[in-house]
């Protein structure tokens, strides 16, 4: 049997960030993932956003990350055709109680290295975002930007095969022993590692209890609810727009996506339930009004989509990142909305307290998703469009079942293609994909 020399409990955006970088300094390393395929839990429904960092807590191992990370993902960018959508952003006050608040927030930008946060009046806002209800005055960020939010990790996963990794789907790790090495139990058997890093997101908790025998934070999920308009919506927005924070949450947010959409979301909703996200229409109604009070030109568009996510958000509210190095574990637990942009920096932090250096090595470029670059069907041979709502070619879909990593289910392939996202969200083709598809996933 193989003794790995780690193995990353997780293929969520911090369990295949961390496994890659492992690899990457040279170590032999299994991710699993009990799930159908990478992704498939908190990962899978996030805002997509690249955030600079300018209102983390100060002097916080989570601001720490997002830098790190925002800085890994753009130099590795151009290498992996990993798309950026440099929209900027303006944190925009409407009343009295918010304006009073942004020279605060503009003054802890300034304090966490984000030099080119400045303030905007009313009139400055007007001329940038002509479509948007009058505000009092803003903070304008450039640095913030939209991306595609799975394809980086499809790549990071391709790289970890790359580089001799193994990946465990559908493996749920049911128990643990350490003896100067870990035996992990699995329904397919045991998996033996020298060090295990736990990733498991909304289960990292029960994870640590299952195997450690303790644990020093309890996951309190938190649903996010977001409204997705059609793509002619995109035209009347350039930035992304962002409320003043509370103490709790970041707010509702308003912004364009990388595959032509505009996108308002997340709500904040504390919930028992770890596996599924629900959508209800109340806040969903909620989450349109409000988008409509920000972008009058929303109150007669249409809605592509709806959707949930969960958080695995924690009493606490920083990161829960601990070592123990007696029994050769780390816990990557409470890696809440800004773990899309924290992923390389954790996996850095984590390589770090293993004495691991990770080099800076992108891996293989991937299919263009995103709406501002050129698409695959704007290139001849493509077969067929198989989904005309996203124009998701046959070749594309032939090119996702037959890679490294192939998808594990249908949402793995919505994840790799686009194929099924658009309006009609595969009523018209998921017949052509089943075909496409049998025996395959």
């Amino acid at each position: 049997m193989t003794r790995y020399d780690a193995a990353v409990i997780g293929a969520g955006v911090t369990g295949v960030a961390t496994a890659r970088a492992l690899a990457l300094a040279g170590w032999r390393v299994v991710l699993i993932e009990k799930g159908a395929d990478i992704l498939s839990g908190a990962s899978k429904a996030n805002s997509a956003l690249l955030h600079t960092g300018f209102d983390a807590p100060e002097a916080s191992l989570e601001l720490a990350c997002m830098q790190a990370g925002y800085r890994d993902y753009m130099d590795l960018a151009g290498a992996m055709n990993l798309p950026i959508l440099r929209t900027g952003a303006m944190v925009l006050a409407w009343t009295e109680a918010q304006e009073a608040a942004l020279p605060a927030i503009l003054a802890q930008a300034h304090r966490n290295g984000v030099p080119d946060a400045a303030p905007l009046t009313a009139a400055e806002i007007r001329t940038r975002e002509p479509h948007l209800a009058p505000a009092r005055a803003g903070i304008l960020v450039p640095g913030e930007h939209v991306i595609d939010p799975w394809s980086p990790f499809h790549g990071y996963a391709a790289q970890l095969l790359d580089l001799k990794g193994t990946i465990l789907r559908g493996t749920e790790v049911t128990g643990g022993e350490f003896d100067g090495h870990w035996t992990l139990q699995s329904p397919k058997g045991p998996i033996k590692a020298t060090h295990v890093i736990n990733c498991a997101g909304l289960y990292g908790d029960r994870v640590d209890a299952l195997v450690l025998g303790h644990q020093d934070f309890t996951i309190r999920p938190r649903k996010g609810q977001f409204v997705v308009f059609d793509k002619a919506a995109a035209q009347y927005l350039t930035a992304i727009i962002l409320p003043v924070p509370d103490a709790r949450t970041k707010g509702v947010v308003l912004t364009r996506t990388a595959f032509g959409n505009l996108l308002v979301g997340p709500t904040a909703e504390e919930t028992p339930d770890r596996h599924r996200a629900t959508t209800t229409a109340p806040e969903l109604q909620a989450l349109i009004t409000r988008a409509a009070e920000i972008l009058p030109a929303l109150r007669d568009m249409p809605v592509t989509a709806t959707y949930a996510g969960l958080r695995p958000a924690t009493e606490f509210k920083d990161y829960r990142i601990r070592h123990e190095a007696a029994r050769n574990w780390v816990t990557v637990g409470g890696i809440r909305s800004t773990g899309l942009t924290a992923s390389l920096g954790i996996a850095r932090h984590v390589a770090g307290l293993l004495g691991a250096e990770v080099p800076r090595l992108p891996g293989p470029p991937m299919p263009n998703l995103a709406e501002h670059l050129p698409r695959d069907h704007q290139t001849p041979g493509y077969d067929e469009i198989i989904c005309h709502c996203e124009m998701v070619t046959r070749r594309e879909i032939e090119a996702a079942l037959a890679s490294p990593l192939p998808p594990g289910d249908l949402s793995g392939l919505k994840r790799r293609t686009r194929a099924m996202m658009g309006r009609c969200q595969g009523f018209n083709c998921l017949g052509a994909i089943t075909d496409l598809t049998r025996g395959r996933l």
